[in-house]
């Protein structure tokens, strides 16, 4: 443990995983904790955020569970609060709360769209909103939040709301960032590419690979330059840089984790 966030309290929202294995938000808690912060797990699911916590105070860290949804504003007034009380601020923000949903413009339902905004861009603005009038009064903070390559490039197929959401949040997190740079408050985005997560077998397999799990992932692998997708952990190590000090001069950006998927298209 080097201690990069030595003294430090992260809100982690989206800190649990959707099934065996790293997701993004539990692999970054971990790390996180690793390297000396203590941890406020928020998820939707308590057991998933309960299983993150696990982890982290099996190696001797600290970190608090709480269950909400991001999507609701009350919900996260509610964790801001319970996360004063149990640590007494918040220095670190991590946004990792998101998902696809196949679909272009006319084939897609209108509430599905409004869904995916609310997912993948309403999570970040809430969360936003609630912890920066913190941060200010304490005259410094870190805010990451994480986004997609789907917010860049078309990769082939049609999730027209996603990709929509994921390039809002890039913005959206510039626009934080510039209107708090003199009040001590950086915000930058982690930009991952495809990640071998829980999510492919959970989720995307279904909606993009017919059901064929081992296929999926084999023509993932192909899309990428290095010939394998990245993981949670790439995700997690490039989101402690953008966490600790060692990024004090560096807000209002994007990392791209995508092995030079970007790059390519």
């Amino acid at each position: 443990m080097a201690e990069r966030l030595a003294g430090k309290v992260a809100l982690v929202v989206g800190a649990g995983s959707v099934g065996e294995g790293w997701g993004n938000g539990k692999a970054t808690s971990v790390l996180f904790a690793r390297e000396g912060a203590k941890i406020f797990a928020v998820d939707i699911d308590l057991k998933a955020a309960e299983t993150t916590v696990a982890l982290i105070e099996g190696e001797g860290g600290t970190a608090v569970t709480h269950a909400a949804d991001a999507t609701s504003l009350p919900e996260i007034e509610g964790v801001v609060e319970a996360c004063l009380g149990a640590f007494g601020r918040i220095d670190i923000l991590q946004n990792n709360v998101g998902g696809s949903f196949p679909g272009g413009p006319v084939e897609m339902h209108e509430d599905d769209w409004h869904a995916q905004l609310r997912f993948n861009l309403d999570a970040a603005f809430l969360a936003c909103k609630c912890v920066l009038p913190v941060m200010e009064e304490q005259a410094s903070g870190a805010i990451v939040n994480v986004s997609s390559v789907a917010g860049l490039r078309y990769l082939n197929r049609p999730m027209v709301a996603y990709q929509t959401a994921k390039a809002g949040l890039i913005q959206f997190t510039r626009s934080v960032a510039m209107q708090y740079a003199a009040k001590g408050i950086r915000a930058n985005t982690v930009v991952p590419g495809l990640m071998h997560t829980p999510l492919v077998s959970q989720r995307i397999a279904d909606q993009y690979g017919g059901g064929d799990i081992a296929a999926t992932i084999a023509k993932r692998d192909a899309m990428c330059p290095t010939g394998k997708m990245g993981d949670a952990w790439d995700v997690a190590y490039a989101s402690l840089f953008l966490a600790s000090d060692e990024s004090r001069y560096v807000t209002a950006t994007e990392i791209v984790v995508d092995g030079g998927l970007v790059a390519r298209c």
